[in-house]
């Protein structure tokens, strides 16, 4: 069973939808029995860094995650929000995260340089460049573009880590990867038949 983590953080139904539309045995839960019991985990999420942690913390599950994903290797894919969550820190409320990967959560902040036209948030297709091949990225051919929304990025401190990177204004890290761990920044759930590809390869191959 798939289980999309709810933490009370948005963007559930169409990463649910997504699922389904692939033919995914999927469901959504923050029951902490269901998690448990889960083959593979999704932890989506729109929204402030800071309120997602303390969301994790208030339901009991930071440390039932930590059990599931360290421990039990249960493979996990972090969409958005999610992603940003595995990290050590985000400047987005000066919070701490959960430390899956050796990372920072930093804000776009282009005052003063020669990119200061550009918007944040940063809204759109952008393309990914492959940092090297991954069973999550088969049949996804190098610069395929995917969907953003996002007003702060992800910056790994080991390349081991980065599984991809993008170009907007710098380059940032749009996808990490650590063993049983995955995660996008891009919303692959918004990302037309690119995106169903890299959510199959998710339940397929991981």
């Amino acid at each position: 069973m798939l289980v999309i983590i709810d933490y009370g953080m948005g963007n559930l139904r169409s990463v649910h939808k997504a699922f389904k539309r692939i033919g995914a045995e999927v469901e959504i839960s923050s029951n902490p029995e269901t998690i448990a019991a889960a083959d593979k985990l999704i932890l989506p999420g729109v929204g402030y860094f800071k309120t997602g942690m303390q969301n994790l913390n208030e339901r009991g599950l930071v440390q039932l995650l930590n059990q599931r994903v360290l421990i039990d290797k249960v493979p996990i894919l972090g969409i958005c929000l999610g992603m940003q969550l595995f990290t050590s820190h985000s400047e987005e409320g000066n919070a701490e995260g959960l430390n899956w990967i050796n990372a920072r959560t930093l804000k776009f902040d282009f005052s003063g340089t020669q990119n200061s036209l550009l918007k944040v948030p940063h809204i759109g297709w952008n393309s990914i460049a492959w940092n090297k091949p991954h069973f999550l990225l088969e049949n996804i051919n190098q610069n395929e573009h995917f969907y953003f929304v996002h007003s702060y990025y992800v910056k790994a401190k080991e390349q081991e880590n980065v599984l991809c990177s993008t170009d907007y204004g710098i380059t940032f890290h749009s996808a990490l990867t650590k063993e049983n761990i995955t995660g996008v920044q891009f919303h692959p759930e918004k990302s037309h038949h690119m995106g169903m590809s890299l959510l199959k390869n998710f339940i397929e191959k991981s």
